[in-house]
């Protein structure tokens, strides 16, 4: 255990992914995963849905399609299901990065067309995961590693958005937005640092709880929406349809390959943060499987393509619980909250700033978890430049939006959040720079 307990203080937290806690540690456990994801995860629908200007009952029909689709490839990942799934503790969501490429196609060709785009992204990874093990050569240490940093990077300036208030208040930046993350932040980091075992696996749940009944005490919950949500609802397949337009297809099918790349340094984070070392192949390929699979399901579900959550990644580092039973509780609660609209809404109610104390610490983690894999390997020229061009254009690119103003809007929407032109610049410079440069 020693290993274990050398790094981000694990205490007496599990290092078994197959090891099952008591139910009165692994509830609250699993909920708290769901509680770093929770409004990121909805986002998704709730931005595209807003562009469009689509009615009320199609929005919540859509947050509802997240939730459910969410918790089944949750259970997936984390429990696996033949070759499908990590089985390591791996919370799944609808991703962010697709944003920029799903909301032209949304607006231009219609939510069809979206989830068209979807599922043949979902095909793409799955794709990519069955022949895995013959592309391994393409994420070696360096690579994957950079990956990692570059997620923990990229997700910081979104936890202080959600500190301030949230990307759309009006008051962003207000002193009762940062107070109220600050509090939460300073929870959270007490608890973690000087509380013992079960108090310190849960300091993430702790300063979220503290957070939103000091935000429900002094008025800043709207508490609205679970009053206009019904009790109950079933989820309707191909209710909104598929559609298929290559204009849709190939921006989806590119952006899917490079997510992958992002899927296998949430991988890679989770085992490295969680259990200090690398995934196996078998994780590797069946984690990465279920990411395809769970998007083709998302698209017959009426929602968005799905991949492992950063945040949560975070969530394992921080707390140093890596049994995959507790992230099924999670994603179970999930399912449910997909099915029980008022339990949604009242998650739903959390302020941002509530979760931009918790997940601030959160990303930071990641970056950490990055930096750690990264020690294991030479600093000589070929690494260096590696890592430094691609942290480079992933950091610097998206501070310039002006830039690639000449370009088209699907080249504009790949490369808008950093992420996949970094990820590029990693896998092509390990592909081109020669093995035998030395520092």
């Amino acid at each position: 255990m020693s290993k274990y307990n050398s790094w981000f203080h694990h205490f007496s937290a599990s290092a078994d992914v197959n090891e099952m806690p008591p139910l009165r540690r692994a509830v609250p456990l699993g909920i708290q995963h769901v509680l770093a994801m929770f409004v990121g995860n909805v986002t998704v629908p709730l931005i595209i849905a807003g562009a469009m200007d689509l009615p009320s009952e199609i929005t919540i029909f859509l947050i509802q399609a997240t939730l459910f689709v969410s918790g089944t490839a949750t259970l997936v990942q984390a429990l696996g299901f033949g070759p499908l799934g990590a089985r390591l503790p791996i919370v799944m969501g609808t991703s962010f990065g697709f944003v920029p490429v799903l909301l032209p196609i949304a607006l231009n060709l219609g939510l069809p067309a979206a989830l068209g785009a979807t599922l043949c992204a979902g095909v793409t990874i799955t794709l990519v995961g069955v022949f895995l093990p013959r592309v391994r050569f393409l994420f070696p240490p360096v690579v994957t590693g950079t990956f990692v940093l570059m997620i923990g990077v990229l997700l910081l300036p979104m936890g202080f958005a959600y500190a301030g208030g949230g990307f759309d208040a009006a008051d962003f930046g207000a002193s009762h937005h940062l107070l109220l993350a600050g509090l939460v932040f300073a929870i959270t980091l007490g608890c973690h640092q000087f509380a013992r075992g079960f108090w310190s696996e849960v300091a993430p749940l702790i300063g979220l709880v503290a957070g939103f009944v000091t935000a429900l005490a002094t008025g800043l919950v709207d508490l609205s929406r679970i009053g206009e949500a019904s009790w109950f609802t079933l989820p309707q397949p191909l209710a909104i349809g598929i559609e298929f337009h290559w204009a849709a297809i190939l921006p989806m099918v590119l952006l899917a390959l490079v997510t992958c790349a992002e899927s296998i340094g949430d991988i890679v984070g989770t085992t490295a943060g969680g259990l200090d070392r690398q995934p196996t192949e078998r994780e590797l390929s069946g984690g990465v499987m279920a990411d395809g699979i769970a998007s083709v399901f998302a698209a017959g579900f009426n929602a968005f393509p799905q991949i492992s959550f950063s945040q949560n990644v975070g969530m394992v580092a921080l707390t140093g619980v890596v049994s995959r039973f507790v992230v099924a509780i999670g994603g179970g609660f999930l399912l449910v909250a997909g099915l029980l609209p008022k339990l949604g809404a009242l998650i739903s109610s959390i302020p941002n700033a509530v979760l931009g104390g918790a997940v601030l610490i959160m990303f930071g983690m990641i970056t950490s978890a990055g930096i750690k894999m990264l020690s294991h390997i030479p600093f000589d020229k070929r690494n260096m430049v590696i890592i430094g061009v691609s942290l480079s254009v992933a950091i610097g690119l998206p501070a310039h939006e002006d830039l690639l103003a000449g370009a088209s809007a699907d080249i504009r929407a790949m490369l808008d959040s950093g992420l996949i032109p970094g990820a590029l610049c990693a896998m092509l410079l390990n592909l081109l720079l020669p093995s035998s440069a030395v520092g």
